[in-house]
């Protein structure tokens, strides 16, 4: 049975606590989160729960842009089998486009990305997107640059971070979104 100093402890935590600020001791799973769609709407995971996701921080000016092309391919090759790929455009480290328009016109005709785009977060420190907190809280490391790739198994487990330098497309990366979605 709790003590009663326990239990005060716990209402005043919860009581100065901000009602959004989702963090990885207050989210089971990846599918607590949601981001503002680039185009506008929602980007909520826990509409893609029992799916993979590969969710990956980006920038339209940087010298890893061309990564978009191998995560339009991951999109393409797994989509049906269920991987969703998640662009999150960050201005963290000063590469990204100004508005949501640039961003998505660029992608769209530099790269024929068709895979959902968040609108610009900041992924690094006290004031990253809350996914971000998370994923750090669990893998020990927030990006260190554009193109870090967070994977999530279909159960929402956090089961993979890859740096930027690693290509979608990489060996190591197919064979971990192959696992996340053998999982059942």
């Amino acid at each position: 049975m709790p003590t009663r100093r326990a239990v005060l402890a716990t209402l005043a935590f919860a009581a100065a606590a901000p009602a959004r600020a989702l963090t990885s001791a207050s989210a089971p799973d990846a599918y607590a989160f949601s981001f503002a769609g680039l185009e506008g709407g929602e980007i909520r995971l826990a509409d893609h729960q029992g799916s993979a996701l590969l969710v990956v921080n980006t920038a339209s000016r940087c010298g890893f842009t061309p990564q978009y092309a191998g995560l339009q391919e991951l999109w393409t090759r797994y989509r049906a089998r269920g991987l969703v790929v998640i662009g999150v455009p960050s201005n963290d480290f000063g590469q990204e486009l100004s508005s949501s328009g640039e961003i998505a016109g660029f992608c769209s005709r530099e790269f024929g990305v068709t895979f959902p785009l968040a609108a610009t977060q900041p992924v690094r420190g006290p004031g990253a997107h809350p996914f971000y907190r998370w994923a750090q809280a669990g893998k020990g490391e927030a990006p260190r640059w554009n193109f870090h790739k967070y994977i999530v198994g279909r159960d929402g487990r956090l089961v993979g971070s890859f740096p930027s330098e690693i290509r979608p497309t990489d060996p190591r990366i197919v064979a971990a979104i192959e696992r996340a979605l053998g999982e059942r």
